[in-house]
Order: structure tokens, then sequence, then C-alpha cells
């Protein structure tokens, strides 16, 4: 982690060192106001925006990217030893147009909120530096460097004991009720992971358990309901564009009538980016073929209790994140190979657009064409407490959802103020309590 931060420490340095002619004189401050201040679009979702605004007070921070001068656009993706890695994007728009900067910052699994936000401010003041140097506070900016101790090395990976190896396990129960009814659940994972720029190995098991009791007028009501799966993925990097692989699993399910499930078989992938700009832009299609089986807890609409099916799946995906939004999309067909009239094709779309100034965009929807729900029970097999409590699946041809909404935002540019007084404030992406 601290070998990170010295590279970026080195990359802030050199631009101030070539910072043009033009830039103000470090003793020149006498004339230096708030409104020369550089004029910053911080768009990071994961971001605490009230302690960056009181960790760099030397920006002004704006509303909409097209009143600033830089806009620093935040991806992030998850790392194999369970930390994320943070993409700093600095583009340069009105006089600073012509630059493009970027800086990565890697957080610890077992860092806290408050180690992952001061990660995130430190490497946001490193890259600002560049464009800070331009502007007439380049006076009133000091460079320190705190030193890295022997101990404070990052460990070589053949050093690692764990043999990159990142295990994680949770449980978590809940109980609720009042007079008439009562519901009680069980949750709980067990996950492995080893990954490496050449291999990444992936296991899981997961447990849903959840019981509910209904006193009704003349009788009691209770149900339980269970989702228990296990799975396997291993994945061999083939180049920059290519991924091969293989995936198991096994899964029992009260609501998909699904007494125990197994599922094998190979993957392929073609990422037609790079995989390294996956955090920016990413168009993949992905190909799966492999053998289940089924044994059913009931006599299904096929009139079956066990079957074993060859299928497979094809998958294109895409998503771009981008100054002036997010798009995403993805298309997905699976079949049984003995009978292709037997499949489901998915639709799924989301985009996030800044129209205008303070004016946004969002829409989120997926359709689906469904023929393959092989495992759902015939019609007597499924009672009326079934269907209210959602313990069986029900038939269908077709599913769909849809969510639009729009946002206009207008006043003031500028965003600088921190006032969390009665639950105000805004740091974190949260909003303020109730009102009365």
């Amino acid at each position: 982690m601290k070998e990170t931060h010295w590279a970026l420490a080195c990359l802030a340095l050199v631009p101030l060192a070539v910072a043009p002619a033009a830039a103000q004189e470090p003793g020149d401050t006498a004339s230096v106001g708030p409104e020369q201040a550089l004029r910053v679009f911080l768009d990071c979702q994961p971001c605490d925006f009230d302690h960056f605004r009181r960790e760099v007070p030397y920006v002004n921070y704006v509303r909409d990217r097209l009143d600033a001068q830089v806009h620093v656009l935040v991806t992030t993706r998850g790392t194999a030893s369970g930390g994320r890695e943070f993409t700093f994007a600095f583009i340069g728009l009105q006089e600073f147009q012509a630059r493009q900067d970027a800086l990565i910052w890697i957080s610890a699994q077992g860092d806290t909120q408050d180690d992952v936000r001061d990660g995130q401010v430190r490497t946001f003041q490193l890259g600002l530096m560049r464009y800070v140097a331009d502007t007439p506070l380049a006076g009133l900016i000091s460079i320190g460097f705190e030193g890295l101790d022997e101990a404070e090395q990052v460990v070589s990976p053949e050093d690692d004991p764990w043999d990159f190896w990142v295990f994680d396990i949770g449980v978590s129960g809940a109980f609720e009720g009042e007079e008439r009814q009562s519901e009680a659940s069980l949750d709980g994972s067990i996950e492995a992971s080893r990954v490496t720029e050449d291999l990444k190995i992936e296991l899981e098991t997961e447990v849903e358990w959840n019981h509910e009791s209904f006193e009704l007028s003349d009788r009691t009501e209770k149900s339980t309901t269970r989702d228990y799966s296990s799975g396997a993925l291993v994945v061999w990097s083939v180049g920059p564009h290519w991924s091969v692989g293989a995936e198991a699993s096994a899964r029992t399910s009260t609501l998909d009538n699904q007494d125990l499930t197994l599922r094998a078989g190979p993957a392929v992938e073609y990422s037609f980016y790079p995989y390294g700009e996956s955090t920016r832009r990413q168009i993949t299609l992905q190909y799966r073929v492999g053998f289940a089986s089924y044994d059913y807890e009931v006599l299904t609409l096929f009139d079956r209790t066990e079957e074993t099916r060859a299928e497979h799946n094809l998958d294109l995906s895409a998503d771009f994140t981008q100054p002036w939004g997010e798009l995403g999309g993805s298309l997905e067909v699976e079949m049984f190979l003995d009978d292709p009239a037997q499949h489901r094709i998915d639709l799924f779309s989301n985009l996030e657009l800044r129209i205008t100034r303070g004016l946004s965009l969002d829409i989120r929807g997926n359709v689906a064409r469904v023929k393959n729900q092989i495992y759902v029970p015939r019609d007597e097999d499924i009672s009326d407490e079934d269907v209210l409590l959602e313990r069986r699946r029900l038939g269908t041809d077709y599913e769909f959802e849809l969510e639009v909404g729009i946002s206009f935002t207008f006043g003031s540019i500028f965003n600088n103020v921190v006032n969390p007084r009665l639950g105000g404030g805004g740091g974190g992406g949260g909003g303020g309590g109730d009102f009365f």
C-alpha cells in the first residue's frame, strides 16, 4: 500500500516541476481569491463528499461538469484480496481540455471506511496538482513527504503465506413478530478465492432459510422456504482479450421445485477491449455449454420427477462509464440443446445520462421471453397458500421491468459548504433525516 502512495507522489511531483511559466509565482499571492480556485466536478459514487470538501478546501466544487475545469471520474472494481481498486480519471475541460490523467489507488480488505476515504482523498489531491499548478493558488500549495519505514514495505508475492487465497465467512439471522404473525430467517455464506493475472479460482456456498407463521381466522398457516447453493469457477487468462474456464454448481430450492440440481461445463469469453480497460469501457461475448441434472420435489408440468439435459448459453454484454454518464446492456440467450424451443432470452439495459446543465435522465429496464421453466410444478401441486406466500414459482411466458427517473437541479454552481447539523449534509451519498 505504501509503495502505491510513493508512486503516486512521484507522479504528482513531476508535473509541478515542469509547470508552465505562466503559473503564479510562489510569493505573489496578495491578489489571490477563492473565486480563482480550480473548479472541479467530482463524479464519484463510492465517495464521502463531505470528507472531500473538508480535506481539500483549495478547489471550488461545482454541481455540473459544464461549469468545471476538471472532471474527476472515479470508477472501481474488486481486487483478488477482497479490497477495491479505484481509478481516478482527471479529464481536463475548458483551458485544460488537452490534459488527460489517471491515477490508481488500491484499498486492502481490512481497511476501515476512514482508511478508504483517506486513500481516496490523497489520490484525488495528487492528481489535482498538475491543474492547480496553473492557477493563482499554486503559490499557496506546499508538498510534504512522510517517508517510508522499512517495516512498511509491501510483502512480495513469494512471501505470501496464504498463496493469494482469500476467505470470507458470514452468517446472519433475524426474528420478528407480532401477536398474529412471526418470521425467522437465517443467511450464511462461505467464500474462497485465489486470483492472479493468469488464473482465477472462486468457490462459494450460500444458505438462505426462512420460516413464516400467520394466525388466520380459522387456522394457523406456516411456510418454510430454503435456497442452498454451492459453486466453483476456474478461469485461465489467454492474452488481453481471451479467457477460458470451467464451472460447476449444486442447488436446492423450494421456490424453484428443485430438490437437487447439478450443473457443470466449460466456458469461453472474448473481450473486444483489453481487460485492463474494464473500469471505463467493456464489451464481452461469453459462451457456456454443459449438462444439468435435475431432481424435483414434486411432479413438473412435463410429468418429470428427474431428468438430465444438455444446455448452452450465449451472453453479449457492454458497459461504458464516461463523463456524460453511464450506459450498459446485455443480451443473454440460453436453451436446451435437445429442444431449442425450450429457451430463455433476456434483454437488459441501463442509461444514466447528463442531458444538459443540471438535467439528468435515468432509465433501467429488462424484458425476458421465458420458455424454459421445466421445473414448474403441475397446477394441482400448487395451492393458493403457495401462491400467496410465494413458496412456488409460477409459470410465465414473459417477465419485464422498467424504471424511469429524471432530475433537474438549478441555482448556485458551487457546492463547497459542509453543514451536518440536524442530520443534513450529504456526505457519502446520504441525505438528511426526516423533516418533522
